[in-house]
């Protein structure tokens, strides 16, 4: 599709604009989040077009975004790369997390409904699933979608746009650990002891649950 429809002033072109610029997004932040791009890597512009089957306006805008949100760094005269990972950059988002997810969590058990239990449970199964057949890019599509239905359930926008940033780039530290059988099993009962205090109506236990959640992702990368 021509580059110029972003430009197009007909409501209904620039409606299917914003849809393609919202799909080279999320096509170009699932190959940064599963770490098909790789740490550090020089972007060609063209070959991303090419990867993700988009126009140059749609990745142009895709670029910006992902800048600002931290997962990519447009170098002058150089071009864009991908953002390194290092542990300093771990440790404190760390930090966000555990004040975002407690809060999230917090709002989460006081908002949640039955329903809303039942799609935790069966998102957890399938990471369950994922994770026995070693599927590490299904199980952090899984994960990624687990963590935005407590967001939804939180009933916050704002931090709900919060938190989808902080899990973009919290997943690719985590891509580094899903090696360890023994990691994904923990994170499986993590997430269940978050479902069981929501399910409760328990705060206190929720926001621990949460907080041994984030604790165990650092530990899997101080052993990584």
């Amino acid at each position: 599709m021509s580059d110029s429809v972003a430009e197009n002033v007909n409501p209904q072109a620039s409606q299917k604009a914003v849809s393609l610029n919202e799909q080279a997004y999320l096509a170009f932040r699932h190959r940064l989040i599963t770490l098909r791009y790789k740490p550090g890597e020089y972007l060609n512009t063209a070959q991303v077009m090419e990867d993700l089957e988009m126009g140059r306006t749609p990745v142009n805008q895709a670029v910006h975004r992902l800048a600002t949100e931290g997962l990519l760094q447009v170098i002058p005269r150089k071009g864009v790369m991908v953002s390194p990972l290092s542990i300093d950059d771990a440790l404190e988002l760390i930090e966000v997390r555990l004040v975002n997810e407690a809060l999230c969590v917090r709002l989460a058990s006081q908002r949640v409904n039955p329903a809303q239990i039942t799609l935790l449970r069966a998102l957890n199964q399938r990471i369950a699933a994922a994770g026995e057949k070693r599927d590490r890019e299904q199980m952090m599509l899984l994960d990624r979608e687990f963590h935005q239905v407590l967001a939804d359930i939180a009933g916050n926008s704002r931090l709900s746009d919060i938190l989808s940033i902080i899990h973009a780039q919290a997943q690719r530290f985590w891509a580094t650990t899903l090696s360890s059988a023994r990691h994904m099993q923990e994170v499986i009962a993590e997430h269940e002891a978050i479902i069981s205090a929501l399910e409760h109506g328990d705060v206190a236990e929720a926001e621990s649950a949460a907080r041994v959640h984030i604790f165990s992702f650092k530990q899997a990368l101080l052993n990584n």
